[in-house]
């Protein structure tokens, strides 16, 4: 069985980014900042960006988009 870490791993190698909202969505992952935290601390480069987009009600609504840059060992 894969797990939900392995998950996110293959995405971010496949698609390069992602956000808390595709994580939920894709692979019932409802701790993705825990997931690139180790990520991390396995010396995967991934990068922050703040995104602003309108919700479904129109107003600002600011998120993570994790985007990775390199894999480590």
């Amino acid at each position: 069985m894969e797990t939900k870490q392995k998950k996110i791993e293959e995405h971010l190698k496949n698609v390069g980014s992602i956000t808390s909202w595709d994580a939920i969505l894709n692979y019932g992952v409802t701790r993705l900042s825990h997931i690139i935290y180790v990520l991390r601390n396995k010396g995967w480069i991934i990068e922050t960006n703040n995104v602003t987009e309108k919700d479904r009600n129109g107003n600002n609504s600011t998120f993570a988009k994790y985007e990775l840059k390199s894999i480590g060992s």
